[in-house]
């Protein structure tokens, strides 16, 4: 799947205005657009495509290809955007295991990679590159938020997460703040359909919660699967395994449900608003933490443009690090090691009045949190 959009003048409604390119930018967009993860896919591209299309600037130029979730494939996809269609910057790719197969030799070949999502711990710390950017968070970070909440109603905890990098990252990040006992540590298979077993491991387990990262279609059958085998222990996860591309699937059995995200669609601010209602008026449903994220990644890029060309290095790596941007999720800058520094918030899965599942901001866990990966970079 390829699409190609182009824009006509410089006026991004929230963060770049009257301005032009100073250098006319190609970007090529790798993410998930088919299978079980094809819902993060979708909401990272009509992300980063609201703002480019509110840019309304010719000189700005987006290829969108379909990596299928395969590694192989993706860095088959970025091969071909760098040597073939010479795009200037890369970005899109929603999973770590993928990112870790394209980032670093994009970098090595010159060209920005501003993430929209993924985001190991293998690229936060020792291991950064002044190329390198990511517009999300850092991997372990909203999982943190999680094992913070943790410690205030729960002693023993069973934590499950996919075994890739982000799942690694996440439990990780959960076990860094939670002080509380673990009952088990298990890791399932990426793309995982069948959580029988797991689901018993955790009946028998003894644990009063279940922290859970499976996001995407390992999420929704998860969740269906659980709600179905009576176990009443509550689950909790980030707000991957509670985001709004996957809510409709998992239906009711979401409800009250425990997450951490940089935003909710309740935030009260004039820029979150007008996120909300541009992105509902544009594409008819609620966005997610996916689509918020890509949003910003465009912003920083269309920002960075205005001022500087995109093959002077040095400039226009200074521009992104400005983060001139107005994120619909709040207070937004970059980290020494070009990661972001953010608060975080606990949500909850409620109904609407219109009877839609979405997530409501309950309270701040972390204020401007930073990733614990930024010391060890020495840009």
């Amino acid at each position: 799947m390829k699409t190609l959009v182009s824009a006509a003048t410089l006026a991004l409604s929230m963060s770049v205005s009257g301005l032009a390119f100073a250098e006319p930018v190609k970007i090529g967009m790798i993410t998930t657009l088919s299978g079980g993860g094809a819902g993060l896919g979708i909401d990272t591209r009509d992300g980063f495509m609201l703002a480019i299309k509110q840019a309304d600037n010719s000189e700005i130029e987006v290829i969108t290809e379909d990596d299928g979730q395969k590694p192989e494939l993706a860095v088959q996809i970025a091969d071909k955007m760098i040597q073939s269609d010479q795009v200037d910057i890369l970005t899109g790719i929603v999973w770590s295991n993928l990112l870790m197969a394209v980032a670093p030799s994009a970098v090595a070949q010159g060209k920005f990679y501003v993430s929209t999502n993924a985001a190991p711990a293998a690229l936060a710390g020792a291991n950064c590159n002044p190329l390198y950017f990511n517009a999300a968070y850092q991997n372990d970070n909203l999982h943190e938020a999680m094992g913070e909440y943790a410690n205030k109603d729960y002693k023993k905890i069973f934590i499950m997460a996919p075994n890739y990098p982000a799942g690694k990252d996440s439990l990780t990040g959960f076990k860094r703040y939670y002080k509380g006992e673990l009952a088990s540590e298990v890791y399932t298979q990426v793309g995982q359909t069948d959580y029988a077993a797991e689901i018993a491991q955790i009946r028998a387990s003894g644990a009063d919660a279940v922290f859970a990262f499976l996001p995407g279609g390992m999420g929704i059958a998860f969740m269906k699967q659980y709600a179905q085998s009576g176990v009443e222990i509550p689950v909790m996860g980030p707000g991957f395994s509670f985001s709004q591309d996957v809510l409709p699937a998992i239906g009711d059995a979401a409800l009250g449900a425990k997450a951490s995200g940089q935003w909710a669609p309740d935030f009260d601010t004039e820029v979150s608003k007008k996120f909300l209602a541009d992105f509902q008026a544009e594409y008819g449903r609620l966005p997610s933490i996916y689509a918020v994220q890509a949003y910003d990644a465009a912003q920083l890029i269309l920002s960075a443009a205005a001022k500087a060309d995109v093959k002077d290095t040095d400039a226009f790596r200074a521009e992104l690090l400005k983060a001139d941007i107005q994120s619909p999720r709040g207070d937004f800058k970059f980290n020494t090691n070009q990661h972001p520094i953010q608060d975080i918030y606990l949500t909850e899965v409620v109904k609407g009045a219109d009877g839609v599942l979405t997530n409501k901001t309950v309270e701040k866990i972390f204020d401007d949190h930073e990733d614990a990966y930024a010391k060890d970079c020495k840009m």
